[in-house]
């Protein structure tokens, strides 16, 4: 699946999101998919959480 038809389909769920729930129903979708995605790609192998935990709490830069 190219990311195009990917992309497709997050924006139609969010604004299905938008349409059905308002506002924080939207946003609320948006925080799950960030997250989905963030957990597809540290099972894929593509995210080191420790890298990102340790930019995040100032261990190392990410330069």
């Amino acid at each position: 699946m190219s990311n195009t038809v990917v992309g497709m389909g997050v924006g139609a769920a969010l604004a299905w999101a938008a349409l059905v729930f308002e506002f924080w129903g939207f946003l609320l979708m948006a925080v799950f998919l960030a997250v989905g995605a963030l957990i597809g790609r540290a099972a894929d192998g593509k995210l080191d959480l420790r890298g990102v935990r340790d930019a995040l709490t100032g261990r190392r830069s990410s330069s």
